[in-house]
């Protein structure tokens, strides 16, 4: 599994930084449950907890920090 698509964290735009850490979340969740029936089982439950959905937000934006940070925040 390919945590860090093309082994790098730049990005040409903060759009572009925002969709990999939607990805990088996402992989990470994929890595940690590897049972893809296992995470469908539990989406009902978290999919309609707001507190569940808030820390996934954070997740996602703690690595969107990241990437950003990588980017330089995108200085020109």
């Amino acid at each position: 599994m390919e945590l860090v698509p093309g082994n790098t964290l730049i990005t040409e735009t903060p759009e572009q930084g925002r969709e990999l850490a939607i990805m990088l979340a996402r992989k990470t969740v994929g890595a940690i449950q590897t049972d893809a029936e296992t995470r469908q089982l539990l989406r009902a439950g978290y999919a309609t907890d707001a507190d569940s959905l808030t820390m996934a937000t954070h997740v996602v934006a703690v690595e969107f920090a990241t990437v950003a940070a990588a980017n330089n925040y995108w200085r020109s």
